[in-house]
């Protein structure tokens, strides 16, 4: 129902991206009756550069302006893809960026007194309005807000501003990962083969569990925004991942396309046990990305099951930043794919146990193909 003032109870759909994170941003928001579901107004203007999280925010503080000038009597449903601004703003996370908190007391303030106010989170296909005008604002096609028609205006009664959007294509909100190397078992020192989860599966030694540390340390005094760690679901990797876990304090998940490729009858031993044994065949293995080390497998055939690993994560993390522990196969490919490098390219990469490497993907919104862009890599703590 509403009343002279307005409708009593509304809902704000908002959200913000960045091609680049950081990179040119853009946030969106709409203002809705919660009763009918109309369009009361909508906003979606750059930002200039920024991160995904400050456009985040500035899509739910653009969002509580528009409650305020054109609903200030009514109960406010905030409902946002971006898990850590639900969550900060629904107190249940602590706001550790220092980017963010003026960003949270700004919302915070434009909260109604005496009114029910609610912060939801919802999947990105369930905020494809607010998406959308934040991108048409990135794209140059809209800045600032607009205010939908009287219910009595010529317009068709859902709203004049749906009445004439054109339908575009959805681009999905880029996805920061931090890459991290486990950390050393007995046979990194010796350079044995050590493949995945068909192989011999050693566990952190010592000095390993020293670095996995050390690399925790180090993200905990640079990062402050990652929602969650993916992890290879070999011994070496979860353990690394569980130190990080801890330290960090973030659920961790785990995904099998990120485990170590196979390396079959090689599997834990040295580069020059194996040219010994059988050189033709690794020979075969170096020159040729197809072919796998006898009941192993293929470079090709290990790009394809972590790319699909990259999918998933970009389906359930888009927006946000996540921790990835994995291997340096994996690694180096996704690095390699973030590029737009070569696979032959692994040849030509060096990578330290427990060492961070940083790339964002993002799709093109024309073309929905994969983008992503490089920003560190092999630091080690």
């Amino acid at each position: 129902m509403s009343t002279a003032d307005g409708p009593r109870s509304v809902v704000i759909e908002a959200d913000g991206g960045s091609r680049g994170n950081p990179g040119p941003a853009a946030y969106g928001a709409v203002l809705k009756d919660a009763e009918t579901g109309a369009v009361i107004a909508e906003d979606g203007t750059s930002i200039g550069v920024a991160t995904n999280n400050v456009a985040e925010y500035s899509g739910l503080i653009a969002g509580l302006k528009l409650a305020a000038e054109h609903a200030p009597n009514a109960d406010i449903a905030v409902r946002m893809d971006s898990k850590l601004v639900v969550e900060q703003m629904s107190g249940r996370w602590k706001i550790k960026h220092p980017d963010m908190r003026p960003l949270a007391l700004e919302a915070k303030r434009l909260l109604p007194p005496m009114r029910d106010v609610s912060f939801t989170w919802i999947p990105r296909e369930q905020n494809k309005h607010a998406d959308r005008l934040a991108n048409e604002a990135l794209d140059g096609k809209r800045s600032g807000v607009t205010v939908a028609a009287a219910p009595d205006a010529a317009a068709e009664p859902d709203s004049a501003i749906e009445a004439v959007e054109e339908p575009r294509p959805e681009a999905a909100a880029p996805v920061t990962l931090l890459l991290v190397r486990h950390g050393a078992t007995v046979h990194t020192a010796s350079r044995r083969f050590s493949g995945g989860l068909g192989g011999d599966n050693p566990g952190l030694s010592d000095e390993g569990r020293a670095q996995v540390e050390a690399a925790g340390a180090w993200l905990g005094s640079h990062v402050d925004e990652v929602t969650t760690i993916v992890c290879s679901p070999v011994r070496r990797t979860r353990e690394s991942a569980a130190i990080l876990g801890k330290l960090l304090d973030l659920p961790i998940e785990e995904s099998a396309g990120l485990a170590e490729m196979e390396f079959g009858a090689w599997d834990g031993m040295t580069f020059p046990e194996v040219m010994a044994k059988d050189k033709a065949a690794f020979d075969a293995w170096v020159s040729d990305l197809d072919t796998p080390p006898p009941g192993g497998e293929s470079f090709r055939t290990v790009q394809r099951r972590v790319l699909t690993a990259l999918d998933e994560i970009e389906r359930r993390h888009a927006g946000a930043t996540v921790i990835v522990v994995s291997h340096v196969t994996p690694i180096k490919m996704l690095v390699a794919e973030a590029v737009g490098a070569p696979l032959g390219a692994l040849f030509r990469m060096e990578l330290d146990p427990a060492s961070v490497s940083a790339v964002s993907f993002f799709r093109d919104q024309r073309t929905g193909d994969r983008r992503g862009s490089l920003k560190a890599y092999n630091i080690t703590g």
